[in-house]
């Protein structure tokens, strides 16, 4: 099976090229499709470098957000399977072998990849508690027993995220797709990854607003579509 790596780019010069390098190293059959979403620090150079090699890399002309790029990714995917990546180094590649073998068992239709379940460095106390609060809510409104809802590390089977529409632009991206996975009655499976956080300083894009975003939607999504 073909994994997709959908890589969402937005300000990253600093450590593009190394996540790619680290991406490109994981001995499995996969295409990378980078989305830079109106980089303006130079990543918008280092990608067009690697359009010019044949990676799939298309460009947003403005910055719009994670999930506008997502589903931009989604659109050039052809793999069977589909992973986000984010351009920082806060994950580490080579757990996605863990996150597909349930999937290519049959065991599971979608994972996450939960930082709560391995080893988690560098989080702050204040996205800690955010995210344990969003994925309080998400438990409740959608009986599911998840651990980690805002994790990047969410992989599908190609046909089920595919036939999900994805209307949000921003990182409330995270709250819709998890809506949307549990009211079609599909189980969420849990594979423990390894997490290495980074500052705001560091490049760190998500405020605490974006939980607010986050609540929004998973209460709206639980009422509507």
């Amino acid at each position: 099976m073909k994994l997709s790596v959908i890589i969402p780019v937005y300000n990253e010069k600093a450590t593009i090229r190394e996540l790619l390098e680290k991406v490109k190293a994981v001995d499995i059959d996969k295409e990378l499709i980078i989305i830079d979403d109106g980089s303006t620090d130079g990543t918008r150079e280092i990608l067009q470098e690697e359009k010019d090699k044949g990676r799939k890399v298309f460009f947003h002309q403005k910055n719009i957000g994670k999930g506008a790029a997502l589903r931009t990714g989604l659109q050039k995917a052809s793999g069977d399977l589909v992973i986000i990546q984010d351009a920082d180094l806060e994950y580490d590649p080579q757990d996605y072998k863990r996150l597909i073998q349930p999937l290519i068992e049959g065991k599971a239709e979608v994972v996450y990849g939960s930082r709560f379940g391995g080893e988690q460095k560098g989080m702050l106390s204040l996205h800690w508690l955010g995210n344990k609060l969003l994925t309080l809510l998400t438990n409740l409104l959608y009986r599911s027993n998840i651990t980690d809802m805002e994790t990047c590390y969410k992989t599908w089977k190609a046909e089920v995220i595919k036939n999900i529409p994805i209307k949000s632009d921003q990182f409330n991206f995270e709250a819709e797709i998890t809506a949307k996975v549990r009211k079609r009655g599909i189980q969420i499976h849990e594979v423990p990854i390894s997490y290495l956080g980074r500052k705001s300083h560091q490049g760190k894009k998500i405020k605490w607003i974006d939980g607010f975003s986050a609540v929004w939607a998973l209460i709206k999504y639980r009422f509507m579509e």
